[in-house]
């Protein structure tokens, strides 16, 4: 594994009243968390080959060991527009994402892993949107919980 690289070590989570593992991430100033399940891997950003006329929240591409990997922006999903240092990169089981391709998000930094409880999450202050599962209230600090379709939905 190169240097930077980190494997997820899956956890069993359920809806049926047992804790979820999240990964915490930072996109600008606000932070963000995925289901930990969901994730194959975190590494370091590195070079990313641009796609002629691809979506504009599609950075680009990489080759992760023997994988081409679509890397999409989600500050530009989310409508982010504050700049960051875009430092790692969180590759998505394509098994548990709808779109079934390897597929990573460029973030800005990855700060840990937390597990909550359903109560721990805030379903009544989200937007009609699906993909927000919540809000997580984390020492003194929310967390937007989202589901990675969100950016597989969105090439289609």
């Amino acid at each position: 594994m190169a240097q930077g690289d980190t494997t997820v070590t899956e956890t069993k989570t359920t809806d049926s009243g047992d804790s979820t593992q999240i990964l915490e991430f930072g996109l600008g100033s606000e932070r963000y968390c995925v289901d930990i399940n969901m994730i194959d891997e975190i590494v370091d950003a590195g070079q990313l080959t641009r796609i002629p006329n691809s979506p504009s929240h599609v950075e680009g591409v990489m080759d992760l060991r023997g994988r081409t990997t679509s890397i999409i922006n989600p500050k530009t999903v989310f409508s982010i527009d504050q700049e960051g240092d875009r430092n790692r990169i969180i590759v998505f089981d394509p098994d548990t994402i709808g779109d079934q391709s390897t597929t990573g998000w460029i973030v800005d930094e990855v700060y840990q892993v937390s597990e909550i409880m359903p109560e721990d999450v805030d379903k009544t202050t989200t937007t009609d949107d699906d993909n927000v599962r919540g809000i997580v209230k984390d020492d003194n600090k929310f967390v937007v919980w989202v589901d990675p379709d969100i950016a597989t939905e969105t090439i289609e």
